[in-house]
């Protein structure tokens, strides 16, 4: 969930359409709303509202009985859609594996190389700042 959490909904249904998808229908159409935020001071204080964020969520029902729910945050109800497929998908014997091998494994392989180029793009900017002592007395 999380590798599709943090992939574009275009990727998603870029690969599901790859895919020979079984009959399904929306038991929750997409739909955004607010979600409170909470926090605590210092990690492990007094917990207060930190704020609110905009979430989307859908429900999708397989032929098959299988019930997949997909959250997100942000307004892209079609990514919650796609996210509900996904889950449902995946809890099927006829599609699970062809939706890790087709689906989930490429979209982590794009995830982790974003990663990667993101953390090399960091080090090449980081500033090592030592002191040098000066050899004399």
């Amino acid at each position: 969930m999380a590798v599709l959490a943090h992939a574009e909904a275009g990727e998603i249904a870029a690969r599901l359409r790859d895919l020979a998808l079984p009959a399904h229908q929306d038991l929750r159409a997409p739909e955004s709303g607010l979600v409170m935020l909470r926090s605590r001071v210092g990690g492990d204080g007094a917990p207060f509202n930190l704020g609110e964020a905009t979430v989307s969520r859908a429900a999708v029902r397989l032929a098959s009985g299988e019930v997949g729910f997909g959250y997100t945050l942000g307004r892209d109800g079609e990514k919650a859609r796609l996210i509900a497929l996904c889950d449902a998908l995946v809890q099927s014997r006829d599609f699970g594996a062809a939706l890790e091998r087709d689906v989930i494994a490429p979209l982590r392989e794009q995830l982790m190389v974003r990663r990667k180029r993101a953390a090399e793009e960091t080090a090449a900017t980081k500033v090592d700042f030592y002191t040098m002592v000066r050899g004399e007395g």
